[in-house]
């Protein structure tokens, strides 16, 4: 079994290095406790429709949750416990 969760692990940090928009939200997930699409988008000069974007991939594959699901707008999302694997397996091998 632990073989085949540190597979799962490996699949999703390829997953996320392999997009931008993945990567860079990934990454500011290291300096944030609690996250918002404009706080990422701000820092990272992207857009906010391209980090809520990235937050839906994240959130669909278990490596964050959303805090305040039922509102529309600024919503906050924290590193799930796959997340915290994922991201300290991006730091241990890329960072």
């Amino acid at each position: 079994m632990e073989d085949q969760n540190e597979n799962s692990i490996d699949e999703l940090l390829i997953w996320v290095i392999t997009v931008d928009r993945r990567l860079i939200l990934m990454k500011s997930m290291r300096s944030h406790n609690v996250i918002t699409a404009s706080d990422i988008a701000r820092e990272t000069n992207r857009s906010t429709q391209n980090i809520s974007r990235a937050l839906r991939e994240l959130e669909s594959n278990n490596l964050i949750m959303c805090l305040t699901p039922d509102k529309s707008t600024w919503k906050k999302y924290i590193l799930t416990g796959l997340g915290k694997k994922v991201l300290q397996k991006m730091e241990d091998t890329y960072l």
